[in-house]
Order: C-alpha cells, then structure tokens, then sequence
C-alpha cells in the first residue's frame, strides 16, 4: 500500500543485488537507539519537508481527500493535510524505533480495550479472527496484539519485493511471537493448522488486484472495491469476527478496542461481513481524517457500469 512501509509493498525495484539482500540492517539499530523525542523531532522536520517543500503525491493527497469530505472548505482541507504528513512521519520513526522498544514501552504506548472477549473465546478453544485498517500505526498494533494476547498469533501480509527489506521487517513484526502468513496462503495455512487455537489479525483496507475475488460498496464518497479474504475466511472456518479500531490518543501513544463484528454461529449473506467491515473503517476514518495513507493510489480499479453496489466479483 504505502511503499515505504506497508505490508502490501516493496521498498525498492524487483531485481536488487543479492549483495544488497545481505547486508545487516546495523543503520537501523543504531537509529533505533536513539530517544523517541529527539525521532520526532526529525519527523516534524520530515513532515514539514514533504508537506510544505517537496510535497509527496499532493495531488493524490488532496484528490482523495476532497472527494472523501467535499464539504472541507481549504482552511480545513489543508489542516487534514498538514496533519496527514506529520502523523505520517511521526509512524516511520516510530518503526524504526521498533526495532527496539521493549515490552513494558509498547504496553505503556498500546493501550488495549476489550481484549477480553476475543480471550474469552480464546480459551474456550475457539480461534477468532481480526480485521482492522491501515488508521495510525498498524505497526504498532501487531507489536501489542504479540504481547498482550496470549495465544499464538498469526498475521496474513503481502511480502515485499526487496529481500533485504523483507528480512529486516519480518524481525521487526515477529520480535515479540507473532507469525507472518502470506495472504495467498492464509486460508490453506489455517485449514492446514486448525487443531492450534490462535488468532488470525488482517489488515483489509487496501485495494484489491484485478485477479482477486472482490466486493463493490460505496465508501468515501467513491464506488469501492474490497478484498473478501476476512468474509471468506470466516464463513469456510467460522471464526468469530472482531474489528479492532485504532485511535490515536497523543503524539506516540494509542489505543485499539476489540470490537464484534460476527459471531461464530451467524450466517450472514455474502458481502454482509465485508459491508460491516467498511462501514466501521469509513467510520474510524471520519473520526480522524488525518490518520489513514491518503497518499496511497486506493481507486485504482474502476467499476463497470454493469456492476451493482453491494455485490462481489470474481
């Protein structure tokens, strides 16, 4: 999604030395070391940089937000903007930083709400899964999830093209016990594995490609496509189905709440998981505007004019 950090993408061009794959990742320990106020102290400079001297996608930027909230006067799309970039920045050096925060930082960083009833179920044998939205620091997210939940967890993500940086990330988002899974081979994986209570985690917002099996709503003002891997994970494993929402509470600090969004015993008609889904996302989003990639190309694929809203497609 976002190229330089996203779990959907690379950091550089396919075809990279292997000379470049081996080499330590010693720059980032040792940025890592470095205290969070003096990182973010780079990071307003960073985000003043790309906001105000070398915008980043700009046009991206502003498109997306103006067809988002077409009553934002400039004043108040501008503001969101600003905010976008700076919290932007504030979440690169925050994964850096990753690198290493111990336990006790992230707890004190990551505060979570509600964890219990997906632990309830969790100990009573039953495997859940859980959705959320590229809002904040996803990063950040999995990192408390690791630490806080328990059981075995176990995160689908794209692999990113640059095998140095794939190396380097996967040590990051695995330091505390998680397990990464490509998406392609989630739902092979989790039937492979069933016997194993544990939780599956997604981020599902991004864009779908024009090969996967997607579904067609309305969100942000905009017909859009979604990827059905959570729908359809849920309805062949019948896993309950939480959403965790994201907010940002101060300048490194956070919260995520477990909220329900399916019951095992529930069948829902096909889409009706997924509608759920973007509505909460659209919602979270509205509530802080300058908290999800609006520089990340998301409407790429356009719907045909023979496709109703409210219905996948192969």
């Amino acid at each position: 999604m976002l190229p330089e950090v996203s779990p959907d993408n690379g950091v550089a061009a396919a075809g990279a030395p292997a000379a470049a794959a081996a080499r330590s990742a010693w720059w980032v320990r040792v940025l890592a070391c470095i205290p969070l106020r003096v990182l973010y102290g780079c990071a307003a400079f960073l985000g003043w940089l790309t906001y105000r001297l070398f915008p980043y996608r700009e046009r991206v930027v502003r498109e997306n937000l103006s067809r988002a909230f077409p009553d934002f006067d400039e004043t108040r799309l501008r503001s969101v903007m600003r905010g976008y970039y700076v919290g932007f920045a504030q979440m690169l050096v925050e994964i850096i930083k990753s690198a290493a925060l111990a336990a006790p930082e992230i707890r004190a960083r990551v505060r979570i709400v509600n964890l219990e009833a997906a632990r309830a179920l969790l100990e009573q044998g039953q495997s859940v899964l859980l959705v959320a939205a590229h809002q904040c620091n996803w990063e950040w997210m999995l990192l408390a999830l690791s630490i806080e939940l328990g059981y075995p967890l176990d995160a689908a993500y794209k692999p990113l093209v640059d095998n140095w940086a794939e190396r380097e990330m996967k040590k990051v988002r695995t330091r505390f016990g998680s397990r990464l899974v490509p998406a392609q081979d989630l739902l092979p994986d989790i039937i492979k594995r069933r016997g194993l209570v544990r939780a599956v985690a997604m981020v599902a917002d991004q864009e779908p490609t024009t090969s996967e099996h997607k579904y067609w709503t309305r969100f942000l003002n905009r017909d859009t496509a979604f990827y059905l891997g959570p729908e359809e994970i849920a309805r062949v494993t019948r896993f309950p189905v939480f959403f965790i929402a994201m907010r940002r509470t101060a300048r490194g600090y956070y919260e995520m709440q477990f909220e329900p969004l399916a019951t095992a015993a529930q069948s829902l008609p096909p889409g009706a998981l997924t509608e759920r889904y973007a509505r909460r996302v659209e919602q979270q989003i509205h509530s802080a505007p300058s908290d999800w990639p609006w520089s990340h190309k998301r409407w790429k694929l356009k719907k045909s004019l023979y496709q109703n809203r409210g219905r996948s497609e192969a």
